[in-house]
């Protein structure tokens, strides 16, 4: 564990800044280009330059059936629902209360781990998700909540959104995958891009080419290709098997925060004294739910253990 702690506490910050980045990143894509399209040409380029890195630093990237199936479950799991019917069900809610729904993340994963493995939950981990929940409402409540007649749908589906992510969460912790998290991900993005083309041609959504779009969108798309795609979901993937599910997951709270205060920096946005208490109470949530002593990799047990 001693060797391996400088690069878990560096796969954090990647997953806590450089995906806290990516909701000013996207929001200047999507303006020009269509959720599901974005996602694919994303995460399809995304999983292309990993392999091909993979094969370039003369990493082995052949895998078995039982490997690829898995790779694509959780590419599935993560990339086309959890990520690509999210941006899908914001059209339908105001994204202000989206961020909030997300913030419930964590809570599902230990629920999760409490259904599948029979885990039971320590009160800092209680205590540390009712701060991030609390953290979040803060944070957003802030901004009307805008509602339309679509209203109820974009809540259910991002609801199961979350469910998507957090399972897959649950999944890849125990999941047979590639060694190598660097090919897991490039496979796991390749296939999901495949469904995700099908998905936005089936939904008949506006295709455009990535010569058409403006300087920005190009700039962004590219930052999310090579740090919010391939940089950070490694790190994600490779947290995954290293450190509990719910640690991971508290890149929920800590993501929004960061995107506050960079859209303050970069975007003279007004950053209130609510808003800094919010990031207070929200920080505070992660530190109960990864100050747990004792950290572990996620087993199949019969015999329940505290998380």
């Amino acid at each position: 564990m001693k060797e391996s702690k400088p690069l878990i506490i560096t796969a954090f910050i990647a997953i806590y800044i450089i995906w806290g980045s990516t909701y000013l990143l996207n929001k200047i894509v999507v303006t020009e280009v269509s959720p599901l399209l974005l996602a694919a040409i994303r995460f399809s380029i995304s999983g292309a330059l990993i392999i091909l890195i993979a094969k370039f630093l003369k990493v082995p990237v052949k895998i078995t059936k039982k490997q690829l199936l898995n790779s694509a479950i959780a590419g599935f799991l993560f990339l086309v629902y959890g990520n690509g019917m999210f941006v899908w069900a914001l059209k339908y809610v105001d994204s202000g209360f989206g961020a909030l729904l997300a913030a419930t993340q964590p809570l599902f994963v230990l629920l999760l781990l409490r259904l599948i493995d029979g885990k039971k939950m320590q009160k800092q981990s209680i205590i540390g998700v009712i701060l991030g929940v609390i953290g979040m409402y803060l944070l957003v409540s802030q901004n009307e909540i805008t509602t339309s007649k679509d209203m109820l749908i974009g809540i259910f589906m991002i609801f199961s959104c979350i469910l998507s992510w957090s399972y897959g969460s649950v999944f890849v912790a125990k999941a047979i995958l590639p060694k190598n998290f660097f090919v897991s991900t490039g496979y796991q993005m390749l296939i999901a891009g495949s469904f995700l083309f099908a998905g936005s041609f089936l939904l008949n959504e506006t295709w455009s080419s990535p010569i058409s779009w403006s300087l920005k969108a190009q700039g962004s798309m590219v930052l999310l290709i090579a740090f919010g795609s391939i940089v950070a979901f490694t790190a994600f993937n490779y947290l995954l098997k290293e450190v509990s599910a719910e640690k991971v997951s508290t890149s929920a709270y800590v993501n929004p925060v960061v995107a506050l205060f960079l859209g303050w920096y970069f975007l003279d946005e007004t950053l209130t004294a609510q808003s800094i208490v919010a990031s207070i109470v929200l920080l505070s949530g992660v530190y109960f739910i990864t100050s747990r002593k004792r950290i572990s990799k996620l087993k199949v047990t019969t015999k329940p253990q505290k998380i």
